[in-house]
């Protein structure tokens, strides 16, 4: 079991204006709930019991709402990254005193997924190997819901993310969780970068695994594509159920 996860909720959020003009992107509501509750909603149904969330854009507001909600099950570390955002590789590594030594979870505040037949983050847990680096949840690029989504990796026949992706080839989106290793983030190149060129670091040497998510998957990118999501929120009653992450 994994006990411990970074929620990345520092991020502007600039395509999802005019919203975030006044809104951080993570409590943005979907479904009557912030994108953000859904985060942690997931986490600590898969038995997370410590969380760190880094903030930067609107940093106020995320930390009251936080405070607002109750902490029955979980430990809360809250991170403002001051007057310029390190990026997601960056972040983490900022983040790392509180992380710990074990493999942790990285949600990105504004994905939401719905499980399939098995919770997702206990089948993430579940395909974890340790002598990999990072292990990437991916979904098929074409069956995004909101937004359309980018064609970010295929995977090879030892389940490793690559790309480019070739034209012929069913392409995946990196779904915004991951589990990932201390190790990923040993010698990061700056203090302020993307976890991409780590991520690529891990590929070349076959140290980083990718799962495709078997559930619902929705990109949320702008306010058309949270229009969309809102209206299958609204009229699937699967959704209503509450099988997803939140």
């Amino acid at each position: 079991m994994i006990e411990t996860a970074m929620i990345m909720a520092a991020g502007r959020g600039e395509r999802m204006r005019p919203i975030t003009d006044t809104l951080p992107k993570p409590l943005v509501m979907v479904g009557g709930r912030t994108m953000l509750d859904r985060a942690i909603d997931g986490l600590e149904a898969a038995g997370v019991r410590r969380i760190v969330v880094n903030t930067q854009y609107r940093a106020g507001q995320i930390r009251d709402h936080l405070a607002q909600r109750g902490w029955h099950k979980t430990d809360l570390v809250v991170i403002d990254e001051g007057d310029e955002a390190l990026e997601t590789g960056g972040g983490v590594v900022n983040a790392l005193p509180h992380l710990g030594k074990k493999p942790f979870f990285v949600v990105n505040a504004d994905t939401i997924w719905i499980d399939g037949s098995t919770p997702m983050l206990s089948r993430l847990t579940d395909h974890w190997r340790d002598e990999w680096q990072g292990l990437l949840l991916l979904h098929p690029t074409d069956a995004a819901k909101g937004d359309a989504a980018m064609r970010d990796f295929y995977l090879d026949d030892l389940f490793c993310p690559r790309r480019p992706v070739p034209d012929h080839v069913p392409a995946l989106t990196y779904a915004g969780v991951q589990i990932v290793s201390p190790r990923l983030f040993d010698n990061p190149p700056s203090r302020r970068f993307s976890t991409n060129i780590l991520w690529d670091r891990a590929a070349a040497i076959n140290s980083l695994g990718g799962m495709v998510h078997d559930g619902a998957w929705y990109h949320i990118g702008t306010p058309q594509g949270l229009a969309r999501a809102e209206a299958d929120f609204l009229h699937n009653p699967l959704l209503k159920t509450g099988l997803s992450n939140g």
